[in-house]
C-alpha cells in the first residue's frame, strides 16, 4: 500500500513538472498592461474587418475585410492585439525582447471586394489565455501616391481555454 502511494506521489510530481515546463502562455495582469493607444476605430464608412469565428485559436485567426465603399483601400501585415477588462482595452504585451517588425507590403482591396487575411501572433504575443480580445489593423483610403487617409479597423474575439 505504501509503495502504491509513493508511486502515485511520484507520478503527480512528474505531471506537475511537465505541465510547468510547457510553452509559456501570455497571462499578464491587466494592472501591468498599458491602455490602448487607439482613440478611434472602425470609422471608415463601408469598410469593415470581421473575424472568421471558426478560425479563432490561442495563437491566431483569420480576418475578413469587406470594402463596400467606392474607395480603393490598402492594408498591410501590421496588427496589434488588445485585451478587454472592465470595459477598457489594454495592449497585450509582446513576448519579444528588443526590436521586431512587420513586412512592409500593401494588399489592395478594391471597391466591392472581400478578402481573407490569416494572422499568426504566436511569434509576437505567444499563446493567449482565456479572455476578450480585439485585433487592430491600419487601413489606407488610397487616392494617389502620397494622397491617402489612414484609419484603424478592429474586430473583437473571445478565447475560451
Amino acid at each position: 500500500m505504501k509503495r502504491n502511494m509513493n508511486i502515485l506521489v511520484c507520478v503527480a510530481i512528474s505531471f506537475i513538472l511537465l505541465v510547468g515546463c510547457g510553452k509559456e502562455v501570455n497571462s499578464n495582469k491587466i494592472s501591468d498592461m498599458e491602455l490602448t493607444t487607439y482613440e478611434t476605430v472602425n470609422n471608415f464608412t463601408d469598410v469593415t474587418m470581421t473575424i472568421k469565428e471558426e478560425t479563432v485559436s490561442t495563437t491566431g485567426l483569420t480576418v475578413v475585410f469587406e470594402n463596400n465603399s467606392d474607395n480603393h483601400v490598402i492594408y498591410g501585415e501590421y496588427f496589434s492585439l488588445e485585451e478587454k477588462s472592465n470595459n477598457k482595452w489594454y495592449q497585450v504585451p509582446v513576448t519579444i525582447d528588443g526590436d521586431y517588425g512587420f513586412n512592409d507590403i500593401g494588399y489592395n482591396l478594391t471597391s466591392g471586394e472581400n478578402e481573407e487575411f490569416i494572422v499568426d501572433w504566436e511569434w509576437l504575443y505567444g499563446s493567449l489565455h482565456a479572455g476578450e480580445y480585439r485585433i487592430v489593423k491600419d487601413i489606407l483610403d488610397f487616392r494617389n501616391t502620397g494622397d491617402f487617409d489612414s484609419y484603424y479597423v478592429a474586430a473583437e474575439f473571445t478565447i475560451l481555454n
